[in-house]
């Protein structure tokens, strides 16, 4: 019997197997599949090479913003090959960490749970003390679509594979994945048409944010709110979709559909059922937000196998310290202990730290909104990005940080600072003791906090 086994081999179960090995030998590790992460293979990386090199595109052809005329002849021809390859050398580098694991601790296989304690691999039987659970998850999508379209209905895990950029590209869907892809593909001029079913784009909760960040990706992106595919087919080796907008008929031909309308868990692939019966349903499974058990068992899931917000650094995290638990099963801690931090990298970027405005209005929390609108900023003017705003939340009653959500050029960078104060739970007057060098993207931040701190004194 195994002292843990761990259910798959992406970031969080890899990090899980990096910490168990430090404290036991007897482990095993179960992956079907490839070894070298979501992220790495067709999620985190990939995107953010398609999204840099689109990037670097519009600001060529858009010299115009610092007053430069610039005359280019753009060539996109080698765009996804310089995706594959860059991919490909993030992916070798996992792949050599997990393939110096001593063979005897992981094996390839689609594991399913005969009891609590056992599972079953191609009929071999493993038992352990306790189990990690990081299958994570996989693109969801329309079955009778897949079966009309084929290859032609693609997902985030096969729009990286493409030899070469599409000339027309269909996108169902406006969260993070469906915008930071749609808007990298514009870029590189294919053009692409976003199907909404809200009138909503990205992560932000803010009224006053979200309202913004409609107006300017609009600007920029065809998106159709509220407008989705009645019907899709394949016509002539490209798909034809229709739809309904503004109470009249209208049709698309594009040359692939992009579907990115979230993902599903792979929970369901490990037969949960032999275990309880209750957990035939993996929407409803008894799994504690904190320590991330199910039920009073000795498992732990982690990772985006069970989650709203598949974020990377907290899945390693998480498959850390699912650890500690295994091995403490009498004494177990909270996993869940990270400052929330969400960034998406559509331009201008969208992030996200501690509690958002959703859900401290849905708390019914005492605060306040302390906002800067970053198209007077001076260092965003200065860099012609002057887009969006920051909007930061104080507590009333301890003028602690609450949380925060911006919409700016650069978002990556300040959201992290802004995380790391919420972390310390700094009041909004110690923030503001601290230095703020001028001319920066970070002074905006202190004209929210100041903004926050004149409305507590009139509270």
């Amino acid at each position: 019997m195994y002292d843990i086994i761990i259910i798959g081999a992406g970031t969080a179960g890899i990090a899980a197997y990096k910490e168990a090995i430090k404290k036991t030998q007897n482990i095993l590790i179960i992956n079907d599949g490839s070894w070298d992460t979501t992220c790495a293979r067709v999620g985190c990386m990939p995107s953010k090479i398609l999204i840099s090199t689109a990037n670097r595109v519009y600001d060529i052809q858009h010299a115009d913003e610092v007053e430069l005329t610039v005359k280019a002849q753009i060539d996109t021809s080698h765009v996804m090959q310089h995706v594959q390859s860059l991919r490909d050398r993030f992916t070798k580098a996992t792949l050599k960490d997990v393939n110096s694991w001593e063979k005897s601790h992981k094996i390839s296989g689609k594991a399913e749970f005969i009891d609590a304690q056992t599972v079953q691999v191609a009929n071999q039987k493993y038992q352990a003390k306790s189990f990690i659970v990081a299958v994570g998850s996989t693109p969801s999508f329309n079955r009778e679509w897949k079966e009309s379209l084929g290859d032609l209905l693609i997902t985030s895990d096969q729009i990286f594979e493409l030899n070469e950029l599409p000339k027309r590209l269909a996108v169902i869907g406006s969260g993070v994945i469906a915008i930071e892809i749609a808007q990298a593909m514009h870029r590189l001029g294919v053009e692409t048409t976003v199907f909404a079913r809200s009138e909503k784009v990205g992560s932000l909760t803010s009224p006053t944010l979200q309202k913004n960040a409609i107006e300017v990706l609009s600007n920029e992106l065809n998106i159709k709110f509220k407008v989705l595919p009645e019907h899709v087919q394949k016509y002539r080796n490209k798909v034809k979709i229709e739809f309904t907008e503004h109470g009249q008929s209208q049709q698309l031909i594009t040359d692939y559909l992009l579907v990115a309308t979230g993902r599903d868990s792979l929970l369901n692939t490990l037969k949960l059922q032999n275990i309880d019966t209750s957990f035939s349903d993996i929407t409803k499974l008894p799994i504690d937000p904190h320590t991330k058990q199910l039920a009073q068992l000795p498992i732990f899931v982690v990772g985006d196998a069970f989650t709203s917000t598949p974020i990377q650094h907290e899945a390693a995290h998480e498959g850390r310290q699912a650890v500690q638990n295994c091995l403490n099963f009498s004494k177990l801690k909270n996993i869940k202990t990270l400052t929330p931090l969400g960034i998406m990298f559509s331009s201008p970027e969208m992030a996200g730290v501690g509690q958002n405005f959703k859900s401290l209005t849905h708390q019914k929390t005492a605060f306040v909104t302390g906002y800067a609108s970053y198209e007077k900023q001076g260092r965003a003017i200065v860099n012609g990005k002057n887009q969006g705003g920051v909007e930061v939340y104080v507590d009333i009653k301890t003028r602690k940080l609450l949380g925060a959500e911006l919409f700016i050029q650069s978002a990556e960078h300040l959201a992290h600072l802004l995380a790391w104060m919420v972390g310390q739970k700094l009041t909004v007057d110690e923030v503001l003791d601290n230095p703020f060098y001028h001319p920066t993207l970070e002074e905006g931040l202190r004209t929210a906090l100041k903004h926050a701190r004149r409305q507590l004194k009139a509270v």
